[in-house]
């Protein structure tokens, strides 16, 4: 960073994903826009062999960009592409194999241990494939888990993000049928209280007011159809009440959502992954952004997967990758202006 100005733009990592998905294509898509590079400066964590490829396919040869071995090498006034590997990888748009995985979890891994090392301010994540991304030494549901584990942080939280719109979830990558035996206050405690830091610290909201949604049909209807409102949830609302928090429920989810209640909060907090996510992405889908709070550090990523059924076929739709980078690049300065940039 060769001056003042230069130093006090923010450098956003991005993983390239599963190379036979769609992650390639949003992000040339997302960085075409000339005024990304005036915002902060983008470095792809991948390789420069997949991103031509992909330029060549998607008909965009005007998307410019700069090969970088490290990040000592970094253009503040371009794209940059760290070649991660240097290998010649067949790539097949659309089919879901094992390569894919392989290069997804490099580039994260690079991308991690430049994050943890402060030599990039935040990540924003392609999608890959759960399943291809495993081996012996990586065994993560997704990305949160991941990077979770690699902060050696306690908790975090899968905070599904759309302008006024914020939305949590409890229980994340797990089956349904587990989700209730996995609901206790414990649990529901640890979530709110990351939810109500990063309202304050990521989103500058100084008195955040949380809806929590019941794990039942009608929240329970008073012990009627379930008792984990009055046992689990109920206990933990009053908690943070005696403490001052504006923290409300719990809602029956159908209702919530569908009298726009949602509107009156600065964030929800859903007890298992579709009844929170179902909702949000039928009000955000093109457009929402997957937060992970509760870490030292900034990671953001669209709020879709890998869609191997339109890679390749120039259909995918940028604008939550695009929405990823420039939510990541807040929450950075955010933490900045609080004076604790490390800390959600």
């Amino acid at each position: 960073m060769s001056d003042s100005h230069q130093k006090k733009k923010n450098v956003i990592g991005i993983t390239i994903g599963d190379i036979n998905g769609i992650g390639p294509e949003v992000i040339i898509k997302s960085l075409e826009d000339p005024r990304i590079i005036k915002q902060f400066t983008p470095v792809v964590y991948g390789s420069s062999k997949i991103i031509s490829f992909y330029r060549k396919a998607l008909n965009k040869e005007d998307f410019n960009y700069h090969q970088i071995p490290s990040l000592d090498k970094i253009h503040h006034k371009k794209v940059n592409i760290l070649n991660v590997w240097n290998d010649e990888v067949e790539i097949k748009p659309g089919q879901a194999n094992e390569k894919g995985g392989k290069y997804a979890r490099l580039a994260l891994q690079k991308a991690t241990e430049d994050l943890k090392e402060g030599k990039i301010h935040a990540i924003a994540t392609a999608p890959l494939s759960k399943e291809l991304v495993q081996e012996d030494n990586f065994k993560f549901p997704g990305h949160t888990e991941y990077l979770t584990q690699q902060d050696d942080a306690k908790d975090s939280l899968m905070f599904l993000v759309h302008e006024g719109l914020r939305v949590g979830v409890v229980t994340g990558h797990v089956p349904l049928k587990e989700v209730s035996s996995k609901i206790s206050q414990e649990k529901i405690t640890s979530k709110l209280k990351i939810m109500i830091k990063s309202l304050k610290n990521d989103f500058g909201i100084k008195k955040p007011r949380v809806a929590v949604l019941g794990v039942n049909p009608h929240a329970g209807e008073n012990g009627l159809l379930g008792d984990e409102e009055e046992k689990i949830i109920n206990p933990v609302i009053t908690q943070f009440k005696n403490e001052h928090h504006l923290v409300f429920g719990p809602f029956p989810a159908d209702g919530f959502f569908g009298m726009a209640n949602y509107k009156n909060f600065d964030g929800i907090l859903a007890m298992y992954h579709d009844q929170g996510l179902v909702p949000f992405k039928t009000l955000a889908f093109e457009s929402g952004v997957n937060y992970t709070a509760g870490l030292s550090f900034v990671r953001t990523s669209p709020d879709h997967g890998t869609a191997f059924a339109i890679s390749g076929k120039n259909e995918a739709d940028p604008t939550s990758f695009r929405n990823a980078l420039y939510v990541a690049n807040d929450i950075v300065n955010q933490r900045n202006e609080n004076g604790n940039p490390n800390e959600s």
